[in-house]
């Protein structure tokens, strides 16, 4: 049986990492010690699902999720099919709120054992589930059972492997696309089949779809979207390869590239073309709707909801994340959440849980999760389910959103950063991004100000968790 040696660890970085809240919207994250890593699981790893049950009686996998609404009705689909498929393990799937509310739940559970055997945890959380030793790596797993990830997207797996290990499995998972209204472009006389690519086509273009009552573009003060943008330029956010060469010790925000984003976006404020609507995107999403913006920043999951809302009013249109003229080779990183094994509970049950993970893994799963949540299936295969054909065919937009996920190139950018402080920096830099386009401080000198503060609490966390 497998049992965490490391609770006080866990318990002393927790506080640090959730000191101040953040709420995944895409749900809206180096370099690592093989932490909680032992053999025992990975000795019966390659055991499936009917011979992960040794005992009397099934398995009980306890699965903590963060899906609310229609994401977690479909949640509980995929564990009633995988619970009727064979009898040996029950899953049962647990929603605990937020994926911070999650996180935190986690930390309050690990000396009563009353935690979950699996548990779904958001991407920026990576780093601080690998230092805190209380995972067993799906590398472990995979290896042991011989599982072929070559019929998993790369682009998916690379942003959760570190020093070439999978740590996790990724579970739901989207980027951030460009969304704009074809009618508008129309009659602003620009062509609708052909969205602005680039930063200087985009205010162009917004500059063109300003008239009263009408804003050429608005994009919600989001973190995850100057993230984004640096991944486009090919520009790394943290030192020591985004912080997988090494431990990060260094945000690199204020750089060229956060500085050419922020001028371009605070240009567009000034010249009023652009709305500034806030944080929240729920709040750009319904402008959108109403024909108030011509253009939007949103993540892909968000695609069937915001095509839906336009139905009978405009048809929208979908582009890539625009990045500069003069940008490097880069492409979008993928948001969303993976899934985590657990490394206080038995080993049937973890050989349980890697059940699990495969069956979600599996093409016909992947094609109903995809077309019920809109995040990206991560299994190749799945595009050839017709249930995926047809939803394509209804929604042609989600093209766009395959194209940049394949297209994207694969480097320590686009792989994406990853830090133990990662909810607070992205916090930092939404208040950096807010006081410039408040007009409070210029680019550089906001964004200067961030990476410094992000920069200290890297350094703090990076002491806590040193051994």
């Amino acid at each position: 049986m497998l049992q965490s040696k490391s609770k006080k660890h866990l318990s002393l970085i927790l506080p640090l990492a959730m000191t101040m809240t953040f709420t995944a919207a895409c749900g809206g994250n180096s370099g690592g010690s093989a932490a909680g890593e032992s053999k025992p699981a990975a000795t019966g790893a390659a055991e499936s699902g009917k011979e992960a049950a040794k005992t009397e009686g099934p398995v009980k996998v306890v699965y903590w999720h963060a899906m609310g609404g229609e994401l977690g009705k479909a949640v509980d689909k995929l564990v009633a099919d995988f619970n009727a498929s064979q009898k040996d393990v029950v899953v049962e799937a647990v929603f605990q709120g937020t994926y911070d509310e999650s996180l935190n739940k986690l930390k309050a559970s690990m000396d009563s054992k009353s935690g979950p055997t699996l548990i779904q945890v958001y991407e920026i959380g990576s780093r601080f589930m690998i230092d805190s030793k209380a995972i067993t790596p799906i590398q472990q797993f995979i290896d042991a059972d011989k599982y072929d990830i070559s019929q998993l997207e790369e682009n998916i797996l690379n942003y959760y492997k570190v020093d070439g290990k999978l740590y996790s499995m990724p579970f739901n998972t989207s980027n951030p696309i460009l969304y704009y209204n074809k009618d508008l472009f129309k009659a602003a006389g620009l062509d609708p089949e052909k969205p602005p690519a680039t930063y200087e086509e985009v205010a162009e273009a917004a500059k063109k779809l300003t008239k009263d009552g009408q804003a050429g573009a608005s994009f919600a003060i989001y973190g995850w979207f100057m993230e984004q943008f640096f991944a486009n330029q090919g520009a790394e956010l943290l030192n020591n390869g985004n912080g997988r060469t090494s431990p990060a010790t260094e945000s690199l925000l204020a750089s060229d590239a956060g500085v050419k984003t922020l001028t371009w976006w605070k240009g567009m404020i000034d010249d009023k073309s652009m709305m500034n609507l806030g944080r929240k995107t729920d709040d750009t999403k319904k402008a959108f709707a109403a024909g108030q913006i011509a253009m939007t920043l949103d993540s892909t999951a968000s695609l069937r909801g915001i095509v839906s809302a336009a139905e009978g009013k405009f048809e929208v249109g979908t582009g890539f994340l625009p990045k500069p003229s003069d940008a490097k080779e880069g492409g979008v990183i993928v948001g969303g959440a993976s899934n985590y094994i657990m490394n206080n509970k038995s080993e049937a049950e973890q050989k349980g849980a890697w059940a699990f993970i495969k069956f979600l893994a599996d093409p016909k799963q992947q094609a109903y999760w995809h077309v019920n949540t809109g995040y990206f299936p991560i299994t190749k295969k799945a595009y050839d389910e017709q249930l995926v054909k047809d939803n394509l065919t209804k929604y042609p937009q989600f093209k766009t959103a395959v194209d940049q996920l394949h297209q994207t190139k694969a480097n320590l950018a686009t792989q994406g950063a990853v830090m133990g402080i990662f909810p607070q920096a992205r916090q930092l830099t939404e208040g950096a991004i807010e006081e410039v386009l408040n007009g409070k401080k210029a680019p550089k000198e906001a964004l200067d100000a961030a990476a410094k503060e992000i920069t200290a609490k890297i350094a703090e966390y990076n002491k806590t968790t040193a051994k």
